[in-house]
């Protein structure tokens, strides 16, 4: 018999319904005795769950309809069932795309409430919801079945000993974030054993620990552990989305990380993962992808959100609702304008700080949240429920201030509460260093912590996280070695990727055995690591870079999960220098709080002397035609000890020095004359890039003068001369 949305019955339904059960919490929730299920579903006419025993190649079990619907929801419980049951929805309804709708009871869907996914995705036309063809095939149904080649969801036992786990609660102006991937971080490293690389559990080792608190940062930030799916194209390649920026399970951490081969068991994997990162002081950041789906645009496949309810989990153009708007360059992006879209991101980020107890999130493509309707706005709705959330409020968040749309480049807009990822100072640093003209006033301002994009609207400078390089470009050895991108082995005839506004790289292209190269490319290095931990606001370290890691030119790696993007551990002597020299650099910014300020600096005058001062090479204040100077590549800058009641993790009282930094980015030596100290004080040598250091003296007189060399850094502090 043919239901009134012209779909068939199913043969294998039950004769009798569930119990009816609860509309909240939705997703599927065990309490010992069975479960509850429930899926919202506005325009839907009919749900049927769907049980299953195996998690590919297999039909359903058991097909049982949710008869009760309550405020949108479809509910029912079951008894008997328990952790480790596997199902998944039928969601019956219109099928037509002219008007938005694309239900379709023949494909199964995933939970979009799903705390764990088993299975893979096997790209078979099946998985569409329309006959794959012409462009127009969209707009006929296909009523093959979907479910032997789909993941099924996971019902979970949330149950795990937290033990004596809390938040590290760091300071934002005390933070040091580290961008890592979770997989590529331990899949290479030798102290990890072999059968945990790559893993969650992989990262909660004493080995990777111990790399992380000797190099001294408070917190990682991992690249998305959302569930997601490897687009059809990349697969079709012999490829994958190593960084897994098209997520489909925004409650589900990716099977694919986790060591344990029971069903559900990434869920406390995950956990103890987070358990063993707090124990080392470390917080957990979570990059995550609420912008768009797996799903793609209207010939994409139908996984979960399209077949439960198209119109209003995506955007849809309004004169035709057949198609994606697309603020996203993926394809589709996800409506939150729509009260229970937004619901389904808000309870999934209160998931993750809640029950598996992250520190924080990165939006990625913050600015597709907050269009209303095409607009970005800072009046959201979105920015006004976390603002007003009081779990969410509290835990940190940054937002990846740009998307694909018209106006959506948004770095300094964002409302208080919220860091940035600060794209002027990565862009500045690397133009400095590059030798560009006209860099030395914009240099200040990211230096100082951003005032210009962040001060107005009374943010401080923990809103710019600073970065030089990150997981989307090259890495730091390949931005000094490069003057081009090098993504052939992605397959798409190196047309991926952008053309970066790239370092100075001493005009020698790729790889080389000439030992002058090398040493200038390592100095350039050390200069951009310096600028970075020298610099106000939150500084951030792409993993590897710390050591010269290398993807061979390679600024695209996204689909390379192989040793190209792996970190290597077999470090050769550059990188170990470069190591010791990055975790001093941390170490020294941890230890003094004048370089990592809550507020921004006045230019004001304290016992005679102002907290900040620009000077130039001759030691005097810079001018007005001194910052408007073209040729200026020269620059120096002092900042004033600071009074501090503050000690560091080892009890011991933080210093208040007064330092001073040359900065070099022209090719020659510049004298710098020595601004005065306190009555008697020189200046110490802290910190020289140089790559044959100039044996300076223990402490260097005021009003003497000191030779940067070129493309250099040099950090003095003031002392005592008789020290």
């Amino acid at each position: 018999m043919a239901r009134s949305d012209g779909s068939m019955d199913p043969g294998a339904a039950r004769a009798a319904s569930p119990w009816p059960g609860a509309p909240q919490p939705l997703g599927a929730s065990w309490d010992g005795k069975g479960v509850n299920f429930a899926l919202w579903s506005e325009r839907g006419v009919a749900v049927d769950l769907c049980l299953f025993d195996r998690e590919q190649g297999a039909s359903e079990v058991e097909r049982i309809p949710l008869a009760r619907r309550t405020d949108l929801v479809w509910h029912g419980y079951v008894p008997g069932l328990g952790p480790g049951q596997l199902y998944g929805y039928r969601v019956h309804g219109p099928y037509a795309p002219d008007r938005g709708h694309r239900f379709n009871p023949s494909k199964l869907l995933l939970d979009p409430y799903a705390r764990a996914l088993a299975g893979s995705l096997q790209w078979r036309d099946e998985v569409f919801g329309y006959h794959v063809g012409h462009p127009a095939a969209d707009l006929a149904r296909d009523r093959r079945d979907s479910a032997p080649f789909v993941p099924k969801c996971v019902v979970i036992d949330p149950g795990f000993d937290w033990q004596d786990d809390g938040p590290p609660r760091v300071p934002a102006n005390r933070s040091v974030v580290y961008e890592l991937h979770v997989k590529g971080f331990t899949a290479r490293h030798p102290g990890v054993p072999a059968s945990l690389r790559g893993t969650y559990a992989g990262l909660a080792t004493p080995a990777a620990l111990e790399h992380l608190t000797s190099l001294g940062v408070t917190a990682v930030e991992l690249l998305p552990v959302h569930h997601h799916v490897d687009e059809r194209a990349l697969v079709e390649r012999g490829r994958t989305n190593y960084w897994g920026y098209n997520s489909i399970g925004f409650f589900a951490p990716d099977s694919r990380f986790a060591a344990t081969p029971a069903r559900g068991g990434q869920v406390s994997e995950f956990k103890s993962m987070v358990r063993a990162l707090h124990r080392a002081g470390i917080e957990v950041i979570l990059d995550v992808v609420y912008n768009h789906t797996a799903e793609g645009d209207h010939l994409g496949p139908t996984l979960s959100f399209r077949g439960i309810d198209n119109r209003v989990y995506y955007r849809l153009r309004a004169a035709q609702p057949r198609f994606c708007q697309d603020y996203t360059g993926c394809g589709n992006t996800l409506d939150v304008t729509q009260p229970q879209t937004l619901q389904l991101v808000m309870d999934s980020l209160r998931y993750w700080a809640g029950e598996m107890r992250v520190d924080g999130f990165r939006f990625d493509l913050a600015p597709a949240l907050a269009r209303e309707p095409d607009e970005v706005a800072r009046l959201s709705a979105f920015f006004k429920v976390i603002q007003q959330d009081p779990l969410i409020s509290r835990v940190k968040l940054i937002a990846e201030p740009w998307d694909a749309g018209p106006g959506g480049y948004q770095v300094g807009k964002f409302p208080p509460g919220w860091a940035e990822w600060n794209g002027r100072y990565r862009d500045t640093v690397r133009r400095y260093w590059r030798g560009d003209p006209g860099q030395v006033g914009d240099l200040a301002y990211r230096l100082a912590g951003s005032s210009d994009l962040f001060q107005e609207d009374g943010r401080r400078p923990c809103a710019s996280i600073d970065f030089v390089t990150c997981h989307d470009g090259f890495t730091l050895a390949d931005l000094v070695a490069y003057g081009r991108k090098h993504n052939e082995a992605n397959g798409e005839a190196n047309r991926d990727g952008t053309d970066e506004n790239l370092a100075w790289n001493c005009g020698v292209e790729g790889p080389t055995d000439d030992p002058v190269v090398l040493a200038l490319r390592e100095q350039q290095m050390r200069n951009f690591l310096a600028t970075l931990f020298l610099s106000q606001g939150i500084p951030m370290l792409m993993a590897g870079d710390e050591m010269g890691r290398s993807q061979g030119g390679n600024n695209n790696a996204y689909c390379q999960d192989n040793a190209t993007s792996w970190l290597d551990w077999e470090l050769d002597d550059r990188g170990r220098r470069l190591l010791h020299f990055t975790r001093s650099l941390i170490r020294l910014r941890r230890h003094h709080p004048e370089f990592e300020h809550s507020s921004f600096f006045r230019g004001e005058r304290a016992a005679d002397v102002k907290d900040i001062m620009w000077l130039t090479p001759d030691g005097v204040e810079m001018s007005t035609a001194g910052w408007r100077d073209p040729e200026l590549r020269a620059l120096g800058v002092r900042l004033s000890g600071q009074e501090m009641e503050e000690v560091d993790a080892q009890g011991a009282p933080l210093t208040d020095d007064t330092f001073l930094i040359l900065l070099n980015a022209g090719p020659d030596p510049v004298h710098f004359v020595l601004p005065d100290c306190r009555p008697g004080d020189g200046w110490a040598p802290v910190v020289d890039t140089a790559v044959a250091p100039a044996g300076l003296p223990s402490v260097l007189e005021a009003g003497g003068a000191v030779s940067v060399v070129g493309r250099a850094l040099l950090l003095l502090r003031a002392r005592p001369s008789g020290q």
